[in-house]
């Protein structure tokens, strides 16, 4: 008899998680086919504009080329993909926090209180800082590179022009690698108030990121020194932001020490 009442326990519990996966299984694809409905809203209304988007995408490039200077097409449906493409992006930024939300709506019945009240200012900050740094990519990087290579084509006596696909592929690459760059501060306020890296751990370690920042803007920037300093020196500054931001979230036990510490 107990063996029996053990096995329909046993049948019960699994019957109850089943139920429990698949019901957290049927809220992610509802969280997902809303933020897909909520990008394919913020698309159809703009695609109308998709050419205007695009050229205020590319308008670093076009103001660097030389006079009568244009971008060029080399794949038959380039100009129709492209600027979709580019209109794509745009769409999920603009969308972006809705996507956020229900990512939020989706773990935050699983976190604890005071988990929650860390989640929303480190969602509001990272979004925030992403954008600042595909800003500075645009608004500083963009016109900086693109002047001092056409400085070079010169001379050559070479007509500077590029293709509009290799020119999003460039664009891209250079906003990721920027918006990354700017969640560092994030990235040291989470290691810090998590208890993964003690703060005076991260300040000691400063040399090896200063090395670090240089050999990774080398690797995702164009090869010149001037992209390279422009990602690397923000890079830099933003990790002492970080260490600086961080003294307000240090654990008790670690603030009570750098309290002493600064006390002595």
């Amino acid at each position: 008899m107990s063996d029996t009442n053990f096995d329909t326990k046993e049948t019960e519990q699994k019957e109850g998680f089943q139920e429990t996966f698949m019901s957290h299984l049927f809220e992610l694809r509802d969280r997902v086919v809303k933020s897909a409905i909520a990008v394919i809203i913020v698309f159809v209304s703009l695609v109308y504009w998709a050419p205007d988007i695009f050229h205020l995408f590319a308008k670093p490039m076009l103001d660097a080329l030389p006079a009568g200077g244009k971008m060029i097409v080399t794949d038959v449906t380039g100009s129709f993909f492209v600027p979709m493409k580019v209109t794509m992006l745009v769409a999920f930024l603009i969308a972006l926090p809705i996507v956020l939300y229900q990512v939020w709506a989706f773990i935050a019945p699983g976190l604890y209180i005071h988990e929650r009240k860390l989640v929303l200012p480190l969602v509001v900050s990272s979004y925030s800082l992403f954008l600042i740094g595909m800003s500075f990519a645009y608004f500083l990087v963009f016109p900086t590179v693109f002047q001092f290579m056409a400085s070079y084509n010169a001379p050559l006596g070479a007509e500077m022009s590029t293709d509009i696909d290799k020119y999003l592929s460039f664009a891209m690459s250079t906003f990721l690698a920027f918006g990354i760059t700017f969640e560092v501060p994030v990235v040291v306020v989470v290691l810090v108030k998590m208890g993964i890296v003690s703060l005076q751990k991260l300040k000691e370690i400063r040399p090896y990121v200063i090395v670090g920042a240089f050999v990774i803007a080398a690797i995702v920037t164009p090869p010149d020194v001037l992209s390279q300093l422009l990602l690397a020196i923000p890079m830099c500054i933003l990790y002492e932001l970080g260490l600086f931001i961080a003294r307000f979230y240090l654990p008790k036990t670690e603030s009570a020490e750098e309290a002493s510490d600064l006390n002595q």
